[in-house]
């Protein structure tokens, strides 16, 4: 019988998500092997690379409304492979039926706020984020999975101001999550607590937990409806500020964060946490090569200047076998797919 994984890619109405189903489909065609998929309402960024590297033969998705992943069914075997379900991160009876019966699991699924702050961030941000990271571990278990890959974000990383400014930050930061909770960065503290709840749960029980934390998530789109990560490129070129902060943007290809979740599940040394971040580039000059290869948008006039400097290191990531592509790539694709989507106007 083939193995067979779960992508829990759980959406809560009245949020965005950072990632999307399908490229993972395609990435994971090398993989003779059949999986199960997770998805309510809508799949999202990161999830659409991560499933078109899955997609070869059994492949079930998991989803409260066809009609939003109704794009999936386009896929090569759909008709024979792709299922709907229903369920979301809070039910654990639910996330238990769907994984029962799975090899691995990719645990993608994190409510998005439309802004920073939430009005009730427990209830919108703390409890699906860590009940849900617990309920799906729970699950896990019970079901005796090998191998979960959580999604987690450079939000668990990059928020600590005790870290030294001139050391790259690493695996080895984490947010200080008092700290984010007196600037209400509440996202900042749902991943934090969530991957630490993760990594945690991995030493109490037999389960094989790996975390990936990536930047901001930038390349061609392949679902219908636009996500939080690809506004970063959007709104530099609609024009909807004259002045923009000089900022330092740290970003990862969609297609290069799948390979790398793709890595994290099936590299039997990878362990603990990898931070996935390409590069990290001032708005600015990020402004200068979009005008460069697109010059006839309307971008930023100014910029006002910011002392602070970023620095990751993907290293470990590296080690592991990662690779990712040009930077001029990334953004070349992901103009190109705005346009054609009719998310810009082509000149």
């Amino acid at each position: 019988m083939l193995p067979r994984f779960a992508v829990l890619d759980l959406f809560l109405e009245g949020y965005e998500k950072p990632f999307s189903f399908q490229y993972l489909l395609r990435f994971l065609q090398r993989i003779k092997t059949g999986f199960h998929f997770h998805s309510i309402p809508k799949p999202a960024y990161t999830t659409s690379a991560i499933c078109h590297r899955l997609f070869h033969k059994h492949f079930s998705l998991l989803s409260g409304d066809e009609k939003k992943n109704g794009h999936l069914k386009k896929l090569e075997n759909a008709a024979e492979n792709l299922h709907f379900f229903k369920t979301d991160l809070l039910n654990y009876e639910g996330l238990f039926a769907a994984i029962t019966g799975c090899t691995g699991v990719f645990h993608i699924a994190s409510p998005v706020p439309s802004s920073q702050t939430a009005s009730i961030p427990e209830v919108e941000l703390l409890e699906p984020a860590v009940t849900g990271t617990k309920n799906v571990l729970n699950a896990c278990v019970k079901a005796k999975v090998k191998k979960v890959v959580v999604v987690s974000s450079i939000a668990a990383t990059m928020a600590n101001p005790n870290w030294p400014k001139d050391q790259p930050k690493d695996e080895s930061c984490w947010s200080d999550v008092e700290f984010c909770k007196t600037i209400k960065n509440w996202y900042c503290v749902s991943k934090t607590l969530a991957e630490t709840e993760a990594l945690g749960y991995a030493e109490r029980n037999e389960v094989n937990v790996v975390t990936v934390c990536p930047s901001i998530v930038i390349g061609p789109m392949l679902q219908s409806t636009l996500n939080a990560s690809s506004l970063l490129l959007l709104s530099y070129m609609k024009g909807e500020n004259e002045t923009a902060k000089d900022d330092d943007r740290p970003v990862v290809d969609v297609r290069d964060l799948a390979e790398a979740i793709l890595l994290a599940y099936e590299k039997p040394e990878a362990e603990g946490r990898y931070i996935c971040s390409s590069y990290v580039v001032r708005s600015s000059i990020l402004v200068e090569k979009l005008k460069s290869m697109f010059p006839d948008y309307n971008y930023p006039k100014s910029f006002t200047e910011v002392e602070d400097e970023m620095k990751l290191s993907s290293q470990k990531l590296q080690n592991l076998g990662w690779k990712y592509r040009p930077l001029e790539e990334s953004i070349a694709d992901a103009v190109t797919n705005y346009q054609e989507s009719g998310l810009l106007v082509k000149y």
